[in-house]
C-alpha cells in the first residue's frame, strides 16, 4: 500500500482523482474548512443542521457531490480523536471499500496531531489489507492512499514514520497468516536475509544476519530449543538478526520472537478443534521481522538486535515426552511436564544467547498462554517486568501507538509451583495464573539484564470472519525503539548483573561475526543465570 501526503486541497476539482475522499471530522468541528469548494460549504451547511455528527463511527454519505475530486465522499466521525477513535471506525471503513476501492484519499477537517496522522494511516492499511500469498482469487484490495490536512506541511515527519509503521505491520500480517507449509522455519530465515539485503541495498550496510543450523544449535548446547525440534521433520533455525544504527560501543536493544511456526501441542496433542490457528504462534517471530522492516524504512540511530528460536512442534516417535530432563544453555536442567508449553523452552535459550549482546534491554514477545486471553480478551497485550523503568517506557509507547498492554504482578509466590523434584525447574505449574508463572519460568534466564516479556497471545490474531494475524505488536515495538533513540532511558539492572548493561555505551556489543567465531567451538557463555545454576547444583 502506498502512501502519499498532499499538500492540496483534497476537497477540490482537479486535485488529483480519487475512487473515494474520506473527511475525518473529531469534536470541536464547526463546519468550517481550509476549502473554497462547494463540497466544505455543504458540509458546513450539514454541521449547521446537525446532520453531521462527529461521534466516532457516526458517517454521512455523499455521491458525486458537484465540485468534488472523488465520484464519493465519506464523512466520518472520530470522536474525541484519539488514536482508537480514529482507527476502529476508519478501519471498518476501509475494511468494507477494500475489495472493490484501489485508490482513496483520507482528509482532517481539523488540524492533525502526528499520531492522528499515524492511527489514519494504520487503519486504511489494517482495514484495506487482503491476504493473497496462497490465495490467488484475492482481489489486490486499497493500492493507494494521499493523506491530507490543513497543517500537511508539519505533518512531514510523521508521514515518514507511519510508512515505516505500515511496512512493518504489513509484513508481520502476512508472515502470520502464511499457513505452516508456506511459513516453515527455513522461509523464516529467508525472509530476514531478504530484509537484511533490502536495507544493506539502501547503503550504509547497518543490517546483518545470521542463520544457525541445527548442528550449530547443538554446539552452543541449547538444549530446551533442541528438544522442542525433535519431533519435526523441519529442520530448526536460529536467526539473528543486527540493525547497527549508532556507534558500535552502543549496547543494544534486544528482541526475542517465539517462532513455533506450528503447534500441535506436541505428544501433549491439543484438542483438533482450532488447530489450524496453531500457525500463528510464530507471530512473536513475525513481529521481530515486522520491526526490522520498519527499521529498514525508519533507520533509527540506535542499535537493535533481533533473536528468532524457529521451529514446529511436532508428535513423533523421536518428540520429547512428558517427565523427560533438558539442559538448557544456560546450564539449568528443566523436567518436561507438558509438551504443549514448548515456547518457553525455545525461549529461554534465546534469552541466555542474548548475553553475549550486553544489551541494554530485552523484550522477548510470544504467543505464550491461553491464561493471558482469559485474564486480557483480545485488546490489551500481557506485560510481565520487574523494572519499572522499563515497564515505563514500553506502557508509553502502547499509549502512542495505540497498540495497548496491561502489566500483570510478578510477585516471587508465582513461581513456586514451578519446582520439580528431579530438575532445577518444571517448565508448567497450576492452570491459576499461568500467564505469570510463564514469565516467571522466563525470568529465571534473565538475571544479566534489564529484561521484559510481552504475552501477546491475545492480540496477535483476529478470530471469526475476519480471522488473520494483526501485526502487533509492531506499533508498540517501534514506538518504543524511536523512543529509545530520541531519549534513551536508564534501565535498572538485575542485582547480580553487571552495571555496564545499563547504560546505552557502557560496552561494546558483540558483533554477528564475532558471535559466529565465538560459538563455532561449542562453548557456551559465562552467564549470571549459568553461575546460579552451578551455585544451586552445588548445595
Amino acid at each position: 500500500m502506498i502512501f502519499t501526503l498532499s499538500h492540496d486541497d483534497l476537497l477540490a476539482a482537479g486535485k488529483g482523482h480519487h475512487e473515494v475522499l474520506v473527511v475525518l471530522v473529531a469534536e470541536g468541528y464547526d463546519g468550517s474548512f481550509a476549502s473554497t469548494s462547494e463540497l466544505a460549504a455543504c458540509m458546513a451547511q450539514a454541521a449547521e443542521q446537525g446532520h453531521l455528527r462527529t461521534e466516532a463511527g457516526k458517517r454521512l454519505d455523499v455521491y458525486r457531490p458537484e465540485d468534488a475530486a472523488s465520484g464519493r465522499v465519506v464523512i466520518l466521525g472520530v470522536g474525541s480523536g484519539r488514536a482508537a477513535d480514529i482507527q476502529e471506525p476508519l478501519q471498518k471503513l476501509a475494511r468494507e471499500l477494500a475489495p472493490e476501492v484501489r485508490s482513496l484519499a483520507v482528509c482532517f477537517a481539523q488540524d492533525a496531531h502526528p499520531e492522528q496522522l499515524q492511527a489514519a494511516m494504520l487503519a486504511v492499511a489494517r482495514g484495506g489489507y487482503l491476504y493473497g500469498d496462497t490465495k490467488p482469487s484475492a482481489k489486490a484490495g486499497i493500492e493507494k492512499v494521499a493523506l491530507g490536512a490543513p497543517n500537511a506541511h508539519s505533518l512531514e515527519s510523521a508521514w515518514a514514520e507511519g510508512q515505516a509503521l505500515v511496512a512493518g505491520v504489513e509484513l508481520a500480517r502476512g508472515w502470520g497468516n502464511r499457513p505452516a507449509n508456506h511459513a516453515t522455519p527455513s522461509q523464516l530465515a529467508d525472509a530476514a536475509q531478504d530484509i537484511v539485503r533490502q536495507g544493506n541495498a539502501a547503503g550504509g550496510k547497518r543490517f546483518a544476519c545470521q542463520i544457525l543450523d541445527q548442528a550449530q544449535v547443538e554446539k552452543l548446547g541449547m538444549g530446551a530449543f533442541l528438544a522442542v525440534s525433535k519431533g519435526s521433520e523441519e529442520p530448526l533455525r536460529f536467526i539473528v538478526l543486527e540493525y547497527r544504527g549508532a556507534n558500535k560501543a552502543d549496547a543494544p536493544l534486544v528482541f526475542v520472537g517465539k517462532g513455533i511456526t506450528f503447534d500441535s501441542g506436541g505428544i501433549s496433542l491439543k484438542p483438533g478443534a482450532g488447530m489450524d490457528e496453531m500457525k500463528f504462534d510464530m507471530c512473536g517471530a513475525a513481529s521481530v521481522l515486522g520491526l526490522f522492516e520498519a527499521l529498514r524504512h525508519a533507520r533509527p540511530s540506535i542499535n537493535v538486535v533481533g533473536l528468532i528460536p524457529s521451529c514446529e512442534n511436532m508428535p513423533s516417535g523421536r518428540a520429547i515426552k512428558p517427565g523427560d530432563v533438558v539442559t538448557s544453555l544456560s546450564g539449568q536442567t528443566i523436567e518436561i511436564l507438558n509438551t504443549d508449553a514448548e515456547g518457553r523452552l525455545i525461549l529461554c535459550d534465546a534469552l541466555t544467547y542474548a548475553e553475549r549482546f550486553q544489551p541494554r534491554a530485552v523484550v522477548d514477545i510470544a504467543t505464550l498462554t491461553g491464561n493471558c486471553v482469559l485474564a486480557l480478551g483480545h485488546l490489551r497485550s500481557g506485560l510481565f517486568t520487574t523494572d519499572d523503568a522499563l515497564a515505563g517506557a514500553l506502557e508509553e509507547a502502547s499509549r502512542t501507538s495505540a497498540d495497548l498492554l496491561w502489566r500483570l504482578p510478578m510477585d516471587d509466590v508465582y513461581g513456586k509451583g514451578l519446582r520439580s523434584n528431579f530438575a532445577d525447574m518444571a517448565n508448567v505449574a497450576g492452570r491459576e495464573a499461568g500467564a505469570i508463572s510463564a514469565a516467571k519460568f522466563l525470568e529465571k534466564f534473565t538475571s544479566a539484564y534489564p529484561w521484559a516479556h510481552l504475552d501477546i497471545a491475545g492480540t496477535a490474531w483476529d478470530q471469526g470472519a475476519e480471522k488473520g494475524a494483526t501485526g502487533r505488536p509492531v506499533p508498540l515495538l517501534l514506538k518504543f525503539v524511536l523512543a529509545q533513540a530520541a531519549s534513551p532511558v536508564a534501565f535498572a539492572a538485575p542485582a547480580d548483573a553487571p552495571a555496564a548493561t545499563v547504560a546505552p555505551s557502557a560496552r561494546t556489543a558483540k558483533s554477528a561475526k564475532s558471535v559466529k567465531g565465538a560459538d563455532a567451538t561449542g562453548a557456551k557463555p559465562k552467564s549470571a543465570s549459568r553461575a546460579k545454576a552451578s551455585r544451586s547444583s552445588s548445595k
